[in-house]
């Protein structure tokens, strides 16, 4: 068991991870939403999640060279302070041009408030890159390795009650009363979380005796990924994984709409069942991985994805889908424990950063595909078919591709665990 001082400063960082969550769980509904009220076009208001996840692409590298230099903590602060910049301005833009023009079915009445908040969104992802990076790889110098478990799960669980759970609940109740609300409340947000930062103490900036050369850092990184066989085949895993969530994750905002005929505040509630189960699936995490074995673990929670990716357009109505998503965060934060815990375990803490950073440019570099792609199914699938069953189209489309990921990695995530394991 951790003594006092690691015990008070693990709270403090999850307390102020659960305030940036808070203030993402409000933008996953409030960012989505806020483009479908200036376009009816798929593919537009795709543009504005893949703004957020573009810099995972474009900067997931540099961010591992600077975690890998600097204060971790120091980072954090200063990344969460752009943030809270960044959520003032789209504030402020929004605001200004009250009353928004009618929305259009192609392009959008409101060219130059969809550009700001684009612009908007592209710097909160920016930001997040960096300081989700040094947040990972800062947990391994608050809490000893056996702990990781334990600590992630925690974290997690704290994270998706912000994120998942109360933030899109929120996000969906100010944006159907005032439309810049929920930006203002993120930047307080994470304004707060700045303050609960500073507290905390302790050396988060790594030990190293060589001079700074960003060629070879990077180099050592993409090294250590590429002779770590099950390190690369869980970033491979992930990175298709999530180029399959993200087609869901945006199809979701016109199905929901569309489809299902529900409000902003029904969106919220789906979403925060979803997080309902991801909250249970941290508390249990743990004792599931231990059951069963990291491997097993890893193959079933895979296959569990498909399944839930063909059930969503099968549900009927908002009730079941709650319960399809539920099911699905509680297996998807099972996964996460897997290989976050893996991941900080065996990178050396001099190089963390680095190979987290390769490793998450796998992983998160395919979301904007994903994106993109759930716009351009439906687009395509409506020239010859109903829009309602062409809104369906990438949940069906993510399904199949989860299940050819699951036959794909079956057999190596058993063998590269039970490798390690012995």
């Amino acid at each position: 068991m951790s003594n006092p001082p690691q015990s008070h400063q693990l709270s403090r960082f999850i307390v102020a991870s659960g305030m940036t969550n808070l203030a993402d769980g409000v933008a996953v509904v409030v960012w989505a939403w806020i483009a479908s009220l200036l376009s009816r076009d798929p593919f537009l208001i795709a543009l504005m999640p893949v703004a957020l996840r573009l810099p995972w692409f474009l900067f997931a590298l540099p961010a591992g060279i600077v975690t890998d230099r600097t204060d971790r903590r120091c980072l954090i602060l200063a990344m969460d302070m752009v943030r809270a910049i960044a959520f003032t301005t789209a504030a402020l833009v929004v605001w200004m041009s009250q009353p928004l023009a009618p929305v259009t079915g192609d392009g959008t009445a409101e060219p130059t408030l969809f550009a700001a908040l684009l612009g908007c969104a592209l710097l909160v992802g920016t930001a997040e890159v960096f300081r989700d990076n040094a947040a990972q790889t800062m947990l391994p110098a608050i809490v000893p390795h056996d702990q990781l478990e334990r600590a992630n799960g925690r974290l997690w669980s704290v994270e998706l009650v912000g994120n998942a759970l109360l933030g899109p609940a929120i996000g969906a109740f100010l944006i159907g009363w005032v439309i810049w609300l929920p930006f203002a409340l993120n930047a307080v947000t994470f304004a707060l979380a700045v303050t609960l930062m500073l507290s905390l103490q302790g050396p988060f900036k790594p030990r190293r005796n060589d001079t700074p050369n960003w060629r070879k850092e990077l180099g050592q990184g993409l090294a250590f990924l590429r002779d770590a066989p099950l390190l690369r085949l869980l970033a491979i895993t992930t990175g298709a994984w999530n180029l399959l969530h993200q087609m869901v994750v945006i199809a979701l905002v016109l199905h929901v709409q569309e489809n299902l005929g529900l409000a902003a505040w029904g969106f919220g509630l789906i979403l925060a069942a979803g997080a309902v189960g991801g909250i249970l699936g941290g508390f249990v995490a743990e004792r599931v991985v231990r059951w069963m074995g990291p491997g097993a673990a890893a193959q079933w929670m895979t296959l569990a994805s498909a399944v839930a990716f063909a059930a969503i357009p099968l549900a009927p109505n908002g009730f079941v889908l709650a319960l399809v998503l539920a099911a699905f965060e509680f297996t998807g934060l099972i996964w996460n424990t897997v290989s976050v815990s893996y991941r900080q375990r065996a990178i050396p803490d001099a190089l963390l950063g680095r190979v987290n950073s390769v490793y998450r440019l796998l992983a998160w570099g395919m979301m904007p595909i994903g994106l993109l792609l759930s716009g351009v199914v439906v687009n395509a699938a409506t020239v010859v078919m109903a829009r309602d069953l062409a809104l369906a189209m990438p949940f069906m489309v993510a399904a199949v591709g989860a299940s050819l990921l699951t036959l794909f990695v079956w057999r190596p995530l058993g063998h590269g665990f039970a490798l390690v394991s012995n």
